[in-house]
């Protein structure tokens, strides 16, 4: 959470010992995400200005480096070159499917030209599943194949049709997981799905693509949405991961989901897609080192100027072309470098007897980085849309801009978390 001083740059009384909870990256090991990482380097706020200084001499890891948005690419590619050249900072980038970098960076510097620090190992020795495409399904065939699974996981697109197939599997051992559930829902529901997968017990998982980076399970079958190739290849990584079935037992299933969830994707969505389908025709393996990088590359080409969609880059170059007089549009850089566009807003759930003890030290208006660390996991990050309906019905009780207590528990599912609800309208009966 972040905490500015007024308008004017005067110090706000109210705000005091919010701005002493929040977190500024001052100790020896700093966890924290990609969205927060790069829009502090970007922001004019003195909330996230104030920390930046830490980043000097460290080491930073970026995992899972390949979802850096495309949009963004080349502002983000500048940031870590800069840490690197002129901040002493070491820059580690973590993946399975390496984003073909090396040609972005020393483009802007022959000096960072990026070296693997892994040693060489056999592609063999990766080999654990089988890649087969079966067309388009609808919800109700989808949810119909995984029925006849003991073990099986499913990862869609949006969060909506997670919720709409959870619907349709039988109940007996299947699960649902989504970021509309909070941090502490989810874990208790991975405990769960981790120990019936070991007991071989029926265990039928149906997850957005938060399943794909960072969790470490392993099913025997795994369908997954048409998306971009790196998706695909994470996605099977939860597939026979232990190596312990043989490949050609252990099945990815790709599918085309329902019409309804992709017709209104927007172009950058659409174009991964289209890419994908396209190496994978001339390639039998998409998770060969050689086809990751065709894809990379490909889409890296046929996106052109849009890896800087903003055309931040160009600004801040344009700002010292009079060394006497040079001038950073900072300000315009802050509103327009959002690597997610719609912003959210987190909501704390009082769904255990702990979350609904925060949320009464939050409400009678304590504040520490403990307590705001503890909410946290028992909170959900929902768009603005979503908030403002949830604050037009009444169900909320706002503390401060980025926080509020979800005061109707029948919003929460216990199976799904939070509910979507219907973006208004008028209904007439007649």
């Amino acid at each position: 959470m972040d905490f500015d001083d007024d308008e004017s740059g005067a110090p706000d009384p109210k705000k005091g010992r919010s701005k002493l909870a929040a977190e500024n990256w001052d100790m020896p090991v700093v966890v924290t995400t990609a969205v927060q990482f790069f829009e502090s380097l970007f922001a004019n706020r003195t909330s996230r200005c104030r920390k930046l200084h830490n980043l000097a001499d460290s080491v930073i890891i970026f995992d899972e480096a390949q979802t850096i948005p495309l949009p963004y690419l080349m502002p983000c590619v500048r940031a870590i070159a800069e840490l690197v050249v002129n901040y002493g900072a070491s820059c580690v980038l973590c993946t399975a499917t390496q984003p073909a970098l090396g040609p972005v960076f020393t483009a802007v510097s022959t000096e960072l030209a990026p070296r693997e620090i892994t040693p060489e190992i056999p592609m063999n020795v990766f080999v654990r599943v089988r890649y087969e495409q079966v067309g388009r399904l609808s919800d109700e065939e989808l949810a119909d194949r995984l029925n006849a699974h003991c073990q099986a996981l499913c990862i869609v697109g949006t969060r909506k049709q997670a919720q709409k197939v959870f619907e349709l599997l039988d109940k007996d051992g299947s699960f649902h997981l989504s970021t509309l559930m909070t941090p502490e829902h989810r874990r208790a529901v991975l405990e769960e799905v981790r120990t019936r997968l070991k007991d071989g017990l029926p265990c039928r998982v149906v997850a957005t693509s938060l399943i794909e980076a960072g969790v470490d399970v392993d099913f025997p079958v795994v369908y997954r949405a048409e998306a971009g190739l790196d998706s695909v290849v994470q996605a099977a990584g939860r597939c026979n991961r232990e190596g312990k079935r043989p490949a050609g037992d252990s099945c990815v299933y790709v599918f085309q989901p329902d019409s309804a969830y992709t017709a209104t994707l927007p172009h950058s969505m659409k174009r991964p897609l289209e890419i994908m389908r396209s190496v994978t025709r001339d390639c039998p393996a998409p998770d060969a080192p050689e086809t990751i990088e065709r894809y990379f590359t490909a889409l890296r080409q046929f996106t052109g100027d849009d890896v800087d969609s903003k055309r931040i880059v160009p600004q801040f170059e344009n700002g010292v072309e009079d060394f006497s007089r040079p001038s950073f549009p900072f300000a315009k850089a802050a509103q327009e470098f959002r690597l997610i566009d719609s912003d959210t807003r987190a909501v704390l759930v009082p769904c255990t007897e702990e979350a609904e003890a925060l949320a009464a030290r939050l409400l009678r208006g304590e504040r520490s980085r403990a307590l705001l660390r503890k909410a946290g996991q028992y909170s959900v990050n929902v768009y603005e849309d979503h908030f403002n309906a949830l604050n037009s019905r009444g169900a909320l009780k706002l503390l401060e801009q980025d926080l509020a207590v979800l005061t109707d528990p029948s919003l929460y599912s216990k199976e799904t978390g939070m509910i979507l609800l219907a973006d208004g309208g008028v209904g007439i009966f007649a």
